[in-house]
């Protein structure tokens, strides 16, 4: 799209209702757009603001495939007849806040009444609320129409105890009558298949590339770094691949469900050289901005069970993904905010590496893991959380360095789900709200789950000495600095005997190798 082709309401036009359409709102099925009555005057809006961009330092991907969508979805409503008032980045009347220009929009305007949609992110409802009640406008924030959770009662319910996800999970497949029989049990005789779900990928059956719509978006980008915004990672402009239409994002569910989904189950913990993506779907860009709806994925995949596509441990993994932990992190979000983004119960502080950020490390696992994200904007959930994540646990790192590089690296990353996953569940900052333990481990399970550590600098089996694997001393200071807090948690009783077993000599090596890696952190 030609930024010429965007719409515009170039003259002092009066409506009655104004909508704002934030970026991650592209739901081309909300019954706003449904009621044709409504449609005459009303005005919708969308804008491109540095506020936004410039809240975390995002993937250049990120930047480009939100407002790739947004322009995209701007000129569908228009098309189909809507008044759309589109604020590029470069506008000379935009003022890069919502409330700035909402301001301005609704005095040209002469507007009676403010629209919008639940945000996901609390930061983005603050702001807008803050506005509207300074504004004295009558105001209406409807449903977004898109999570299987309603938020007003799961955060009522949440703020008073966080359910372990297992429980929630049950009542959700329940709820929404999924992979039951007809008396109301779990097919198969039990819930949860995750210990079938668990292998290392061998290199057969082939890892299926995903689709590529190779967008060409140069302008954009131009128009991107004319305003001086700041961004990491390639951009891959001249061959953008992320999808940025309902129809793309349609026809890659359809994609993976065909010649992904079948493998996805056995290979969901796999990670390899050979292939950054293996079985995953890569939906979580188009679900987070609304282009999908996380009930027509999950039907999809129950579809393909049904005709013998895939098997049950497939497809109630996958199953599992989008109705239970999606579902259940937002729910942790909106009962806990703010206060949540501010847990530090164990107290790390150091700082993120600097190889975090162009990952130029002597470690294969994080090299790859951190270099593949820097070039496609994506890890699946086990690199994220046992890769670079794991590390960041082990070496202390101040939560608040890692949720920022989380939230800007992933082209799927909005506070909502990115901040539960990094500050709970990988950091454990949060002491055990949203996980039952710290998601710590050594280097023998990266060598059981992928072939990272073929070839690395690094020998994953030395605890200590020359070139042992940082994973491995860093793994047991971990568990020794912590001990106080930990050593009771039933879940890591086996580590710590395991730790005990070692004896004093043994430990007080493995220790001081450790303070060897943190000392230098940088250079490892």
């Amino acid at each position: 799209m030609h930024t010429t082709d965007l719409p515009r309401i170039a003259t002092a036009q009066p409506f009655r209702r104004l909508r704002l359409i934030l970026g991650d709102q592209l739901n081309a099925r909300h019954s706003w757009f449904r009621a044709p009555a409504e449609q005459a005057d009303t005005l919708y809006v969308l804008m491109e603001i540095r506020s936004e961009t410039d809240y975390a330092w995002h993937h250049a991907q990120k930047v480009l495939g939100i407002f790739a969508a947004m322009r995209a979805f701007a000129q569908a409503l228009a098309t189909a007849g809507m008044a759309v008032h589109y604020l590029r980045l470069g506008d000379e009347d935009n003022h890069h806040s919502f409330a700035a220009n909402l301001a301005t929009l609704l005095a040209r305007h002469q507007i009676s009444t403010l629209e919008w949609q639940q945000p996901d992110e609390w930061r983005v409802a603050q702001h807008l609320n803050e506005f509207a009640a300074q504004s004295g406008l009558p105001y209406q924030v409807v449903d977004s129409e898109h999570f299987l959770a309603e938020q007003a009662q799961i955060s009522q319910q949440f703020a008073q105890k966080i359910p372990r996800m297992e429980f929630f999970y049950r009542a959700m497949r329940r709820q929404y009558q999924l992979l039951l029989t007809p008396e109301g049990e779990p097919l198969g005789g039990q819930w949860n298949f995750d210990a079938d779900n668990r292998q290392r990928w061998p290199g057969n059956p082939p890892a299926p590339s995903w689709p590529q719509p190779r967008h060409d978006l140069r302008e954009l980008w131009q128009e991107i770094n004319a305003a001086g915004v700041r961004t990491l990672g390639a951009p891959q402009a001249d061959a953008f691949n992320w999808p940025l239409s309902r129809r793309e994002a349609q026809d890659w569910l359809r994609h993976f469900i065909a010649h992904a989904l079948p493998h996805f189950g056995a290979y969901q913990d796999a990670m390899s050289q050979a292939s950054p993506t293996l079985f995953h779907a890569g939906l979580s860009f188009a679900l987070n901005i609304k282009l999908l709806h996380p009930l027509e994925v999950i039907q999809a995949a129950i579809a393909a069970y049904e005709h013998g596509a895939v098997s049950l441990p497939t497809v109630e993994g996958f199953v599992r993904q989008i109705l239970g932990w999606r579902e259940f992190v937002r729910g942790v979000y909106w009962a806990r905010m703010p206060g949540y983004r501010a847990l530090n119960v164990l107290q790390h502080q150091r700082p993120l590496p600097r190889w975090y950020w162009d990952g130029q490390t002597k470690m294969a696992c994080l090299r790859h893991a951190i270099g593949q994200s820097l070039s496609m904007a994506y890890a699946h959930h086990i690199q994220r959380l046992m890769v670079t994540g794991n590390f960041a646990l082990l070496a202390g790192i101040d939560p608040d360095q890692v949720d920022a590089w989380y939230l800007g690296i992933y082209i799927d990353a909005f506070e909502w789900v990115e901040l539960p996953n990094t500050r709970g569940m990988s950091q454990y900052a949060d002491g055990g709200l949203l996980g039952s333990k710290p998601y710590a481990g050594s280097a023998s399970y990266i060598g059981k789950m992928s072939d990272y550590c073929k070839g690395c600098a690094y020998q994953p089996k030395l605890r200590h000495g020359e070139m042992a694997c940082p994973f491995n001393s860093l793994y047991w200071h971990f568990h020794a600095r912590h001990a106080e807090g930990l050593a009771r948690n039933p879940r890591l009783a086996m580590s710590y005997r395991s730790w005990e077993k070692l004896g004093a000599q043994e430990q007080a090596a493995t220790l001081a190798q450790a303070e060897r890696y943190l000392a230098q952190l940088d250079d490892l």
